[in-house]
């Protein structure tokens, strides 16, 4: 039984979410997304909530069960409120800026990076070591965040790099003599 699949997707003031065979679509202030659901669950809105219950007692169908309710979850919250990853840089003369659609990544190579930003989302720079990452879908966001990071990861010795905020890097001992 999933737990998570259990819970109503409670739908707040300002949200409405209408249900057409497997696609669900949910407007809000921010913007509307839609999804697909696959033909192992069943998605209904009822008073003012919507639910997600399995069509049989498959693995599969109580897989898709909890992530589908998850994903709706995260849409209602995505149109109501932004999602948002924030990024540190660590490293002498490691530094970004946004220009117009780009942000540009000082980051040790012999060349400056251009990241071209997607549709939807919004990049800011509050400090030259700082990246914030927004936008109302959770999964771009978080593939957004994931491609800007994987310009220079957070190395083991030193912990140069890009890092998520609060995220700890386990330090390595260097060589000794």
């Amino acid at each position: 039984m999933s737990r998570i699949g259990k819970k109503p997707v409670e739908l707040p003031s300002g949200v409405s979410a209408s249900v057409s065979g497997q696609t669900v679509e949910v407007k809000g202030p921010k913007g509307s997304q839609i999804f697909n659901a696959t033909d192992d669950v069943t998605i209904a809105v009822e008073d003012n909530a919507v639910t997600v219950t399995p069509r049989g007692n498959s693995k599969r169908a109580r897989q898709q069960w909890g992530m589908s309710r998850t994903i709706v979850a995260n849409m209602v919250h995505g149109v109501s409120n932004t999602f948002k990853k924030e990024l540190e840089i660590q490293g002498v003369g490691y530094r970004a800026q946004v220009q117009g659609s780009t942000l540009k990544l000082n980051l040790g190579y012999s060349h400056d990076v251009n990241f071209d930003i997607p549709q939807g989302i919004t990049v800011t720079t509050p400090k030259p070591t700082e990246i914030v990452v927004e936008g109302h879908d959770a999964q771009v966001v978080g593939q957004v965040a994931a491609n800007i990071r994987d310009w220079r990861r957070p190395e083991p010795y030193k912990g140069k790099g890009i890092r998520y905020k609060g995220e700890y890097i386990f330090a390595k001992e260097g060589k000794k003599k």
